[in-house]
C-alpha cells in the first residue's frame, strides 16, 4: 500500500505539472511549431481493427524498448557498439529502467522528482519540435530548470494517433525519445553536457498499465540559454574560441564514452545551450553508438551536402572511426568555420589555419584536434605568442595607479567587451599599450583588475577624460605626448 500511494500521489503531481504548463503557457501559442489541427479524433474503430491496431502498437513499443536496453548495459561492460543481443536482458541496469518507466525514486539526495515541482511557474516555452515541448519554469524556491515533456501537439503525436487511434499509447510511445534521453544523461555525464537534475515519471503499473499517467514523463535539467549563432558572431574571439574548445572536449568525450563511440545525429546549433559562458549538448535523443558494419570501404562514406569521405573499412566488419569524423566534419561546417578563424590574434593565425585545414580534410583525428585546441589555449593564456611585440611600447605611457577616470571621451571598437566603448581582453599592459598605439582615437587605457574566462585582463581603451578618481587597483595609462598636466583634479 506505501508504494501505490506513493505512485498514486507522483502520477497526481505529474497530471498537475503537465496541466500547469499547458494552461499557463496557452499551448495554442506554439502551434506554428507543427500543430495538427484535430490531434485526437474521435473516430470509433471496429473490435477486429482496434485489436489489430494495438498489437501493431504494441510492436512499436517493444522496438523503442529495444532500442534503450543497450544503453542499461553496466557501465564497466563494453557494449560492443551497442549492437543488440538477446543476453542484454540478463546484464542491464534495471534499478534505472524501473525508475524512468515506473517513476520510482533512487536515494540521490541532490535528485529532483515530482515534488520538485510543485507549485513551480512556467516562465516561457524555449522550443518546440516534433516530439517534445521544452519549458523554462522557476520552482518554488526560485530556481529556474528547464522542463522537457511530450509535445501533446506537435507532429509525431498526432501521427501516432492518426496511424494507432490510442492517444495514451501513443504518449507512452513518444516518451520513449525522452525516457532515452534520461539514459543518455545518466551515462553520457560530462562538463560539456547538460545537466540532468532529475524526473517525473506516470508510473505504468497504477491501474493495470491503463491509467492516464502512462507514458507522462517530464524531465529536469539545468536552465540554459539558447546558442545564438549571430550575436556569437559578433562577440569577442575569446568567447567565439571557448564555444569551439568546449565543443572539441566533448566530441572527445563521446569518441570514447562509456557507450563507445558516440555520434550526434542531428548535429545543429540549436541542439546546445550556453550556461555561464560554458557550451553544454542539450538534446541527445538522437545520440547513436551504433557503429556502422561494412564489407569493404565503399559501405564507409560519409556523405556531406558539399563533400564526401570514405573510411577504412575494419578486418571487423566496422567503419573505422565513423562516428567521430562525422562529429569532427559537422563541428567544422556548423562552428568552426563561422567562429574560430575571424579576428583570432595575429600570433595564433596560423594555428587556427592549421586546424581549419586539418578539420575540414578530415586529416586529423579528435585527439589530434583536441591537442592543437589546448595548445593555443595554452598559449594565449600564457601570452606566449605576443613574443614579438617590442618590450618598449609600454614606455611611451605614464602609469598612474591607484586611481580610475571620469567623464571618458568613449570611442567604440569590434569586436568589444561593451557596446558604449571599447573594451577588449589582453594579457598584459604592454599588450594593451600595443592595441592603444594601433587606434587612432586611442590616448589612454585602464585596467581594473577585472579578468575574462582565460584570466587575461579586462582593458577599457578611451579618447581621454576629465579628471582621474580613486580606484582601488585600478591602473590608468596615459600617453605621455598627451598626458594631462595635473594627476588630480
Amino acid at each position: 500500500m506505501p508504494e501505490m500511494g506513493t505512485s498514486l500521489r507522483a502520477a497526481a503531481l505529474l497530471a498537475f505539472v503537465v496541466l500547469s504548463i499547458l494552461v499557463s503557457l496557452l499551448v495554442s501559442s506554439v502551434q506554428q511549431y507543427g500543430a495538427r489541427g484535430e490531434l485526437f479524433s474521435n473516430e470509433t474503430v471496429p473490435p477486429a481493427d482496434e485489436e489489430q491496431l494495438r498489437g501493431a502498437l504494441i510492436y512499436q513499443l517493444q522496438q523503442r524498448r529495444r532500442e534503450i536496453l543497450p544503453l542499461l548495459l553496466p557501465e564497466d561492460e563494453p557494449s560492443e557498439g551497442t549492437r543488440l543481443a538477446p543476453q542484454l536482458d540478463s546484464s542491464v541496469d534495471y534499478n534505472l529502467w524501473n525508475e524512468i518507466t515506473h517513476g520510482s525514486r533512487r536515494a540521490h539526495m541532490d535528485e529532483m522528482g515530482c515534488d520538485s515541482l510543485v507549485d513551480m511557474q512556467a516562465v516561457e516555452v524555449l522550443g518546440s519540435g516534433y516530439t517534445k515541448l521544452v519549458v523554462k519554469v522557476n520552482l518554488a524556491g526560485g530556481q529556474p530548470v528547464a522542463l522537457k515533456l511530450v509535445n501533446e501537439q506537435g507532429i509525431d503525436m498526432g501521427k501516432c494517433v492518426e496511424d494507432f487511434k490510442d492517444p495514451q499509447g501513443c504518449r507512452e510511445l513518444v516518451s520513449y525519445k525522452l525516457q532515452k534521453e534520461i539514459v543518455l544523461l545518466q551515462r553520457l555525464q560530462h562538463p560539456n553536457v547538460i545537466k540532468l537534475k532529475g524526473h517525473c515519471a506516470g508510473d505504468s503499473r497504477v491501474d493495470g498499465g491503463r491509467g492516464a499517467e502512462r507514458g507522462r514523463v517530464t524531465v529536469i535539467l539545468e536552465q540554459g540559454n539558447p546558442l545564438q549563432m549571430i550575436q556569437l558572431l559578433q562577440s569577442p574571439w575569446e568567447d567565439r574560441f571557448r564555444v569551439c574548445l568546449d565543443l572539441v572536449r566533448l566530441l572527445h568525450f563521446l569518441s570514447q564514452s562509456p557507450l563507445g563511440s558516440v555520434a550526434l545525429l542531428d548535429f545543429q546549433p540549436r541542439q546546445f545551450v550556453t550556461v555561464s559562458g560554458e557550451l553544454k549538448l542539450t538534446d541527445l535523443d538522437d545520440a547513436s553508438a551504433q557503429e556502422t558494419t561494412c564489407r569493404s570501404d565503399a559501405d564507409c562514406t560519409l556523405q556531406f551536402p558539399h563533400r564526401n569521405f570514405t573510411l577504412p573499412c575494419s578486418a571487423g566488419g566496422v567503419c573505422e572511426g565513423l562516428n567521430e569524423k562525422r562529429n569532427i566534419y559537422n563541428a567544422y561546417r556548423y562552428f568552426l568555420t563561422y567562429l574560430l578563424p575571424h579576428q583570432a590574434p595575429p600570433g595564433l593565425n596560423h594555428l587556427v589555419d592549421h586546424i581549419m585545414n586539418s578539420t575540414g580534410e578530415l586529416r586529423a583525428d579528435i585527439n589530434q584536434t583536441l591537442e592543437a585546441f589546448e595548445h593555443i589555449l595554452l598559449l594565449y593564456k600564457s601570452g606566449l605568442h605576443l613574443d614579438n611585440l617590442p618590450p618598449s611600447v609600454i614606455r611611451d605611457y605614464t602609469l598612474i595607479r591607484g586611481m580610475g577616470t571620469s567623464g571618458n571621451v568613449e570611442y567604440r571598437c569590434w569586436p568589444s567587451y561593451s557596446q558604449q566603448g571599447c573594451v577588449l581582453s589582453v594579457h598584459s599592459a604592454r599588450e594593451a599599450a600595443f592595441i592603444c598605439n594601433s587606434h587612432t582615437q586611442c590616448n589612454s587605457f585602464t585596467l581594473t583588475g577585472q579578468k575574462t574566462w582565460t584570466g587575461r585582463l579586462l582593458a577599457s581603451f578611451s579618447s581621454g577624460f576629465s579628471h582621474l578618481v580613486p580606484g582601488g587597483t585600478s591602473e590608468v595609462y596615459v600617453k605621455k605626448t598627451k598626458a594631462p598636466e595635473t594627476s588630480t583634479a
